[in-house]
């Protein structure tokens, strides 16, 4: 039996849609349930997931259930809200439940199976509320409603993270749901000194950011910048990680990343452990990391999972891969159009007989053939993945051998570019990588015009600047300028695991003490001096 009706309104009558919370009688709610129903029905007039469910508590008193069926778990609602509202056992279970003063309170405590709810009577919490997925309960004669949280998203599963492969590692990697981001990082630090403080940044999108570092070893004022340069973003929007990075960064003109973002959970865990303050951001599936300095985009969570021999010859490989990428290019106009007294007699011949009528100078055949790898390498990245490895094998192999028959370019031109382009891929962080891609046309430049000085008068330029960057106040190129004696264990090379008994200087952690001194420096060998044959 339906004890009340709700008045219809004519067109006339109808206010627009959020209209009504603008006036200032109607942002608390009212004793009528009625009144309460059409003002969130006006506001939500025009969406077609929002929902309502009228009913009655214990078949007496009506009520009412808001919420937007996008986002909600509505097995749930049914289950854990609406039925144990609906049903007692007996006459004088549903006596003394509407006998209560605060009727609210008592469905919130002893009925309805929720460890998260809440009771509100602005209208503000409760349209905030609806729309992050929560169900909002109304009661007749009660100027309060019950929020109750039945939140629901579809999300993908946790798989391993596309552009950090690993050959050896945990095969996991963020998602774009902050709770299941946050869950990652718990997992691998079990310690009440884990904090993931939440913050909201963005007017329209309410994106939810979690600062998330140990209380026992950050540096309180690394977390307190941390923390203010995040609230002092104000826009209206925060669709990724990536728009953070741009707003908390010291230098947002400088080509070179000063943030480090990661997919992995345990390149984040290891550098929370270090003192560092890791960001997630809900919808994204990349973890901030600051401060960052140059060394870190060099390195991958591989390089401590192997034996530090050849993880020190790895990460040095990729040094020098970085510099060819650089400078080989340039390098190759500069010594072929301003000093071919260095080549070999041998190689000057070749040289030169490969360039035997290419219409064009050293200068402008290298950018030509540089800008030509940059659009094929930018459209394979774009295409679908089916056609994209299809598209770099024709590109290279039919456009590049084509040029050179038709004497567009040289081959040793071919072979230098290419080379250049291999160089830039083994860079593991691709923001890095981008950098030290987009410097090299001025060095080549550069080199056209000046030869090897204008070489010379780049890379001190890209230098210089890397030494005035900042990190949230650590040098960039910490720990060569300033020299630091124990960050040098774990930079250009990685030295041992038992020698890292300290955590880095620069962070200024609270704990510094890594490894304590009286871990041992080798193992013993217990079956060295026994006989063959002998227990």
């Amino acid at each position: 039996m339906v004890l009340w009706k709700r008045k219809k309104k004519s067109d006339k009558e109808q206010i627009p849609s959020g209209q009504i919370i603008d006036n200032s009688q109607d942002k608390q709610l009212t004793h009528d349930l009625v009144h309460n129903i059409d003002t969130l029905t006006n506001v939500f007039q025009k969406d077609t997931d929002f929902s309502s469910r009228t009913f009655h508590i214990v078949g007496e008193t009506p009520a009412a259930a808001f919420y937007i069926s996008s986002l909600v778990d509505k097995e749930k609602i049914n289950r854990d809200i609406i039925h144990p509202l609906q049903e007692t056992n007996s006459r004088a279970d549903r006596t003394t439940l509407l006998g209560k003063k605060n009727l609210l309170l008592s469905l919130l405590y002893d009925v309805l199976y929720y460890s998260d709810g809440e009771i509100v009577s602005g209208y503000d919490e409760i349209l905030d509320a609806i729309l992050h997925g929560k169900t909002v309960v109304l009661v007749d004669g009660y100027h309060d409603a019950l929020i109750l949280d039945t939140f629901t998203l579809e999300k993908r599963g946790i798989t391993e993270p596309e552009s950090e492969r690993v050959v050896r590692g945990p095969r996991e990697g963020f998602i774009e749901v902050l709770q299941t981001n946050i869950s990652l990082l718990r997992y691998r630090l079990p310690v009440p000194e884990f904090r993931a403080e939440s913050i909201e940044i963005g007017e329209k999108t309410k994106t939810k950011v979690a600062v998330c570092y140990l209380d026992n070893i950050a540096d309180d004022d690394l977390v307190l910048e941390v923390k203010k340069r995040i609230n002092d973003i104000n826009v209206d929007r925060i669709l990724d990680a990536g728009y953070i990075e741009q707003f908390i960064q010291d230098n947002p003109r400088s080509p070179f990343p000063q943030v480090q973002n990661t997919e992995r959970p345990d390149r984040a865990v290891g550098n929370i452990l270090e003192g560092r303050v890791v960001i997630l951001v809900d919808g994204s599936p990349f973890a901030l990391i600051v401060p960052a300095v140059f060394n870190q985009f060099y390195q991958t969570s591989e390089d401590y999972l192997s034996r530090f021999i050849m993880s020190s010859i790895i990460r040095f490989i990729r040094f020098v891969a970085l510099l060819f990428s650089l400078t080989f290019s340039s390098l190759y106009i500069t010594v072929l159009s301003f000093h071919p007294e260095m080549i070999p007699a041998q190689f000057m011949v070749a040289a030169s007989s490969g360039r035997a009528g290419v219409p064009f100078p050293v200068v402008v055949e290298v950018l030509l053939m540089e800008i030509a790898m940059e659009i094929l390498r930018e459209a394979t990245i774009r295409m679908p993945q089916q056609v994209g490895g299809a598209l770099s094998i024709v590109g290279v192999l039919v456009i590049g051998q084509a040029a050179v028959s038709a004497g567009f370019v040289s081959p040793i031109t071919v072979v230098i570019i290419a080379l250049s382009t291999i160089g830039s891929f083994a860079t593991p962080s691709y923001n890095a990588a981008i950098a030290f891609r987009m410097l090299k046309f001025p060095l080549i430049i550069l080199s056209g015009i000046i030869g090897l000085l204008g070489l010379a008068i780049g890379l001190m330029f890209i230098v210089n600047h890397m030494l005035s960057l900042r990190s949230f106040g650590v040098p960039y190129f910490t720990p060569l300028s300033p020299w630091n004696k124990e960050g040098v264990k774990d930079s250009f090379i990685r030295a041992p695991l038992r020698w890292f008994k300290e955590r880095p200087s620069e962070l200024h952690p609270k704990d510094r003490i890594r490894v304590e001194s009286s871990v041992k420096e080798g193992p013993t060998n217990p079956l060295a001096n026994r006989k063959r044959g002998k227990s």
